[in-house]
Order: C-alpha cells, then structure tokens, then sequence
C-alpha cells in the first residue's frame, strides 16, 4: 500500500502539485488521469523517488520515505517494477537478455536460477517462444508484454505503468490492461497505472485519481464515474466516444 499525504511541488516557484492526498491499494490497479499538464507525470515521479516533493509525505507501508536510509532507498527501489511509455528495451539485447537484465544488475543469483525465472516470466505474458528474438524483430504489443516480464522479474511489491497502451491498436491495448490486473491480483501487488485512456479505465479502472490543476479533481471506481455529478470529470471523460457509448448502456440498464 502507498498513501500520499498533503503531497505538494513547486518548481521555481510555481506550485505543480498542490496538496494531494490519496490512497493505493494493494492487489489493485490504481489508475492516475486527467488532461496534460494536470501534474500526473510529476507525481508519478514523486511516488518513485526520482523527484523530492516540496512538502507532504508519501508512505510505503506505513512508512514515510523521507526517512529512509540511503540504503532502505535501494532497498525500495529494487521493490519498484517500471513499464515506460516506449517499453524502453535494449534494442541489442534479445527478449530474454532484456528480461534478465535486473536480474544480472541487482542480484547474486546463479545463471541457472536467473534463467529459470526469465523463463517463468515470459510464460506469465505469453511470450514462451519469443526468447531469442529481438525488439525491432517483435509488435508493439509483444514489446509491451516483455516490458512487463521485465517489471516484475524481480518480484516487485510496487509496479508502476507510464501509458502502458500508448501506440496500440485498441485490442492489443485491452489485452495489456487485462494483463496488468491480472498479475496486480495474482501477486498482490500495488499498481499505479498513469494514463488518459479511458479504455483503461472503464477495463481496470479499480481505484481511479483524477488531477485537475495540480489538485485531486475526484475519485472514484468506474463504477463510480458513471454516476459522478463533478463537471470536470464529465469533462474530461465525455471527450472519449467509448464512454458515452457505455456511461449510456450503463444508465439504459439502470432505468
């Protein structure tokens, strides 16, 4: 679990984030939306580690990160699985050679046991025969699913999705969201999920934050932004096609 209290950034004197507070659960996808410049990306970056927050505290399980040893910081950091929004694998190193690498940089396991988990990870994201090629050689799709494999390869208490969908086709996108939950719940893993597609969150949108301004707008489940009266929710989630589409078969079925 994380909790996020009263999180704020400046940044040259201009407040970014101002006053956050929320919770991510365990064994949930916790989903971060709302329009460019709302401050998802810098808090995403506060959650993991890379920027400091002006003032507020981020806690993981319990406990709050700016009392953290150096040490207890690689510790924690080694606990974080990251998926980028460009997969962000070696174009050099084959699928297998970018799931291990984790596992080559921060542990002292044997090659045999090193293989014996890149091996149970690829066949977690249904990618059994994908060993020996390389990321120009695979889809987008697949590259994203190796993403994955490399996320969680090391076990990790906390996985963090940067756009995970981002250049998809909407069917390889649903695919991916349903291959997020799935390893959230099996693992029991925090997620946090920063997107704006709102396929994601009526598919996994389990706990949903929405930012407004540096601000939490709301939140809510998707069950829950069907029924929402905040304006600038609707706003922002009435762009979307699909959610007209579905917020009217939601409200048909509830008539």
């Amino acid at each position: 679990m994380i909790e996020v209290i009263d999180l704020k950034k400046s940044f040259n004197g201009t407040e970014v984030l101002k006053g956050i507070s929320t919770v991510f659960e365990k064994g949930k996808t916790n989903l971060i939306i709302g329009q460019s410049g709302s401050g998802k990306t810098v808090f995403m970056k506060c959650l993991l580690g890379l920027i400091t927050p002006s003032s507020g505290s981020i806690r993981y399980e319990g406990r709050d990160y700016a009392e953290f040893s150096l040490e207890e910081k690689r510790d924690l950091r080694q606990e974080m699985g990251m998926v980028f929004q460009g997969s962000a694998l070696f174009d050099s190193k084959t699928v297998e050679g970018n799931v291990m690498f984790p596992l080559e940089m921060f542990t002292k396991q044997s090659q045999e046991e090193m293989q014996e988990r890149v091996d149970f990870v690829l066949k977690r994201v249904n990618l059994v025969d994908a060993h020996t090629k390389y990321p120009a050689e695979i889809s987008g799709g697949m590259q994203k699913r190796v993403a994955i494999a490399r996320a969680i390869v090391m076990k990790p208490k906390y996985l963090f999705c940067d756009e995970p969908n981002s250049g998809l086709d909407p069917k390889t996108a649903i695919l991916i969201d349903n291959l997020i939950q799935e390893i959230t719940e099996e693992y029991q893993i925090t997620t946090v999920v920063n997107t704006h597609d709102m396929n994601s969150v009526m598919e996994i949108g389990e706990k949903i934050v929405f930012l407004k301004d540096g601000l939490k707008e709301w939140e809510g489940s998707s069950k829950d932004i069907f029924k929402t009266d905040n304006k600038a929710v609707s706003n922002f989630v009435y762009s979307s096609e699909l959610f007209k589409k579905v917020r009217q078969m939601y409200l048909e079925e509830r008539a």
